[in-house]
């Protein structure tokens, strides 16, 4: 039974990293739809969204039948709720890339507002970040996870840096009020995405040494 267990468990694994595989690409393919001003992006990323909802009912599935057949306690049950835990916060990263894609082609009605440099930076970090979490949570790496916990923080300030400069072209010019407010949007959408690996991040720490980090970091945000 073990055994089974093992198997099942590896096949929820390897749906995860399909879903983190899915969402890097989705983050890759809007961004770069941003930069070259490619209104088709949604066209690219729709499909990829949609094979994200089929892997997430597939794994909420396969972890309520595992839960009902092998009747797991203690770690194996902490695995199975953090698997479904995970799987959630990789298909919210996909709707934010969809809002992305969505605030992209609003934005491609207006002429250029600036050169983007900040926010393709941002969107390199967030990938790299739903790349560790998940690489943290299959590995149980601590270090790996706490890495990301730290990018976490420079997500912020890069959104929060975007945001000044965004507000001064609101307030110098009111034609720019809305390309701006979709470029505000966009940096949001990219500091949630770093948001829910970070969720991910925290959830192997609390399997690995039983520590629930959660409402620290939210505490060191505010700060």
């Amino acid at each position: 039974m073990e055994r089974h267990f093992d198997q099942d468990t590896t096949k929820i694994n390897e749906k995860l990293i399909r879903m983190a595989s899915i969402v890097e690409e989705m983050i890759r393919i809007a961004v770069k739809s941003l930069i070259d001003r490619n209104n088709s992006v949604l066209e690219n990323i729709n499909p990829k969204e949609k094979e994200i909802n089929k892997l997430q009912i597939e794994i909420d599935d396969d972890v309520v039948t595992l839960i009902a057949r092998m009747q797991p306690v203690a770690t194996d049950l902490r695995f199975l709720i953090t698997a479904s835990k995970i799987n959630s916060d990789l298909e919210r990263i996909a709707d934010q890339v969809i809002n992305i894609g969505q605030n992209t082609v609003i934005l491609l009605q207006y002429p250029q507002l600036k050169p983007l440099v900040d926010i393709p930076i941002m969107a390199d970090i967030v990938q790299q970040m739903v790349r560790e979490s998940l690489d943290a949570y299959i590995h149980k790496d601590v270090e790996k996870a706490q890495r990301v916990l730290n990018s976490d923080d420079k997500v912020d300030a890069f959104k929060d840096q975007i945001f000044r400069e965004l507000l001064t072209y609101m307030i110098s010019d009111p034609k720019a009020i809305q390309p701006a407010l979709c470029l505000i949007l966009i940096a949001r959408n990219l500091e949630r995405i770093g948001d829910h690996s970070t969720n991910i991040a925290e959830e192997v720490i609390y399997i690995v040494q039983g520590r629930d980090v959660r409402h620290h970091h939210e505490e060191q945000k505010r700060k």
